[in-house]
C-alpha cells in the first residue's frame, strides 16, 4: 500500500511515490547517487532508458532528489536518507489520523495502536513505554525552565 499524503507541506513530500519511483529511490538510497545510466542499471526490472530518466526527473520536481550536471548528463542524489524519509512518512499519516475529526477519536487511535503493537512486537510495546515516560521527563523539564523565568 502506497500512503499518498493529502498535500506537500514545508517538511518536504514524504508520500507521495508510486512502485516505480520507490524502486529508483531504493537504487540511489543503497548506492547513494548516480546517473540515469547507473540507475536503470540497478533496477531489478529492465526499464527504457527514458521511463528511469522521466522518473529521476519527477524526483527531482517533488524535492526527493538533489541534481547537478556532470558532462553531458546529470548525476543524481537523495536529498533525505531512507530513515528520514521514512520518519517523515510516518509523522504525516500519524497527523492526518490525529486530525481525523469528530469520527475518529484519539482514544480510538490510541487503543488500535497499542493492541497492534503488543500483538505484532511486545519488545515495542517496552520501547514505546520508555520512550514515553523520556518525553514525560523532558516536558516536565521544560515546564520547571519556564516557570523559574
Amino acid at each position: 500500500m502506497v500512503f499518498r499524503k493529502r498535500q506537500r507541506d514545508a517538511d518536504g513530500p514524504y508520500g507521495d511515490l508510486g512502485p516505480l519511483e520507490f524502486s529508483v529511490m531504493e537504487a540511489l538510497w543503497r548506492e547513494g547517487g548516480g546517473s540515469v545510466r547507473d540507475v536503470a542499471e540497478r533496477l531489478e526490472r529492465p526499464l527504457a532508458y527514458t521511463t528511469v530518466m522521466t522518473t529521476l526527473d519527477r524526483l527531482y520536481k517533488k524535492g526527493l532528489l538533489d541534481r547537478r550536471r556532470q558532462e553531458r548528463a546529470f548525476w543524481y542524489a537523495p536529498r533525505l536518507s531512507r530513515g528520514d524519509w521514512e520518519r517523515g512518512l510516518a509523522r504525516a499519516a500519524v497527523e492526518a489520523l490525529l486530525r481525523g475529526g469528530p469520527a475518529v477519536r484519539r482514544e480510538t487511535i490510541m487503543s488500535c495502536l497499542l493492541e497492534e503493537v503488543s500483538a505484532g512486537d511486545p519488545d515495542l510495546l517496552g520501547e514505546l513505554e520508555r520512550r514515553i515516560q523520556e518525553k514525560r521527563a523532558e516536558l516536565t523539564e521544560k515546564k520547571e525552565e519556564g516557570g523559574r523565568s
